[in-house]
């Protein structure tokens, strides 16, 4: 079988481990159980080929266990009663599982028991957030651990390592090109590993260039898989810098989003942007949006760019409230919790004391809307920071005087 390089490299200690320092440096949490010979339930996460399988694998080696391996949506039932069966066997095992998000209920309901009791010890692993994306149960029995991105000069790193494998004998690269597959690379060292071995064994004698690099491949890699954290974390930060009113880093991420083409994310989440940040501050922007959108799917990439780039721009530096669908949080908390007393009589579809608004100076009568229990309840509390929104506000206020007013003429 023809292994591939990065397969290779995979370290069999964590002193080899590339990265990760805040949990295998020297005096750190995960180098200091291997220290002292134990090792506890845990879950690793970050992004792909970062080093999550390298450290799990590296640990356990480290410390001469008993393991297997288990993928949770590959692997089946019978995979895991087998997995049980040996560590009753053994008196104990550990289980490294990748893809542990993905746990479905009867798989945690073989493990759980097993977790308990400590004849199984799990090191689960993920690129997806585990606080949002794993069960509970499983996740109040582990320790949760962190990995960071491989910064370029992990990568480079780990590449000059990777050339003095006996798979690249003679390879000839100099310190520029090695510095272009880390850029190239971003933090995923699994990457950088594959690139280097193409290149290698794509030229004519071993001489790997930056040419050679850029004719196989141009673009960086941009962690943003649809169905892992890398994705959703660059959405959140394009979200998060228009709502903080950056318009350059809501430009960079606006940029890295069109770079991989995903139009589709970037169309909704600009749509939510328009009415969770920026709402009743710049109600113009909502259609505006829609417009950009429009005509971003009629041109389409590379122009579509053009029309984006310039509603960011706006978006970024709109004037910003979130007061509306604040305003609808707290009514849904109280329909949620059962605060929903009878509807007034007023206001009911059979009604014969309802008042016609429009019969009354101003279109305005006062009358209960509120159930009884919520009649004084005020949910939208508006801002002062845009001129539609202090519109707005002095529109209530003269409204919520008139009532006032009103409540206190009938005593």
């Amino acid at each position: 079988m023809n292994k591939p390089l990065a397969l290779k490299l995979t370290p069999t200690t964590i002193d080899d481990v590339i990265g990760q320092k805040h949990l295998l440096g020297e005096g750190k949490i995960l180098r200091n159980l291997v220290h002292n010979k134990k090792i506890f339930s845990m879950i690793l996460y970050g992004k792909p080929g970062i080093g999550k399988t390298t450290i799990a694998t590296a640990m356990v080696k480290d410390l001469g266990v008993r393991y297997r391996f288990l993928n949770a949506t590959m692997n089946n039932k019978k995979d895991f009663d087998t997995v049980v069966e040996e560590a009753k066997l053994y008196d104990g095992i550990v289980l490294i599982m990748d893809e542990i998000h993905r746990l479905n209920k009867d798989k945690q309901d073989l493990l759980l028991p097993q977790l308990e009791s400590g004849l199984i010890t799990l090191i689960g692993m993920t690129t997806s957030n585990p606080y949002h994306k794993i069960n509970p149960a499983i996740r109040s029995r582990c320790q949760i651990f962190e990995l960071k991105d491989l910064t370029s000069d992990d990568i480079l790193e780990g590449l000059k390592k990777a050339i003095k494998h006996p798979d690249l004998a003679g390879i000839k690269i100099k310190e520029d090109a090695l510095k272009h597959i880390a850029g190239l690379a971003g933090s995923d060292l699994r990457f950088a590993y594959n690139l280097l071995e193409m290149a290698f064994y794509s030229s004519k004698d071993k001489k790997v260039t930056l040419d050679l690099l850029k004719d196989i491949n141009s673009k960086p890699v941009i962690i943003s898989d649809k169905d892992e954290s890398g994705h959703y974390d660059l959405l959140s930060a394009f979200q998060k810098s228009i709502r903080g009113s950056d318009v350059d880093a809501s430009l960079h991420y606006l940029a890295r989003l069109i770079e991989i083409g995903d139009l589709d994310s970037i169309y909704r989440r600009m749509s939510v942007i328009a009415y969770e940040d920026i709402g009743v501050a710049n109600p113009d922007i909502g259609p505006r949006v829609m417009a950009a959108i429009h005509a971003s799917e009629l041109v389409g990439l590379p122009e579509a760019r053009i029309p984006l780039s310039e509603i960011i721009v706006e978006m970024a530096l709109s004037p910003k409230s979130n007061t509306a669908h604040i305003a609808l949080d707290k009514a849904l908390e109280d329909v949620r919790t059962g605060r929903c007393d009878d509807i007034p009589e007023t206001i009911k579809i059979h009604s014969t004391i309802y008042k016609y608004p429009h019969d009354y100076p101003n279109n305005f009568v006062v009358q209960q809307y509120l159930p009884n229990n919520l009649k004084n309840k005020k949910y939208y509390i508006p801002k002062d920071t845009s001129p539609n929104e202090r519109m707005l506000k002095q529109i209530k206020e003269k409204l919520d005087q008139l009532k006032e007013k009103e409540e206190k003429k009938n005593g």
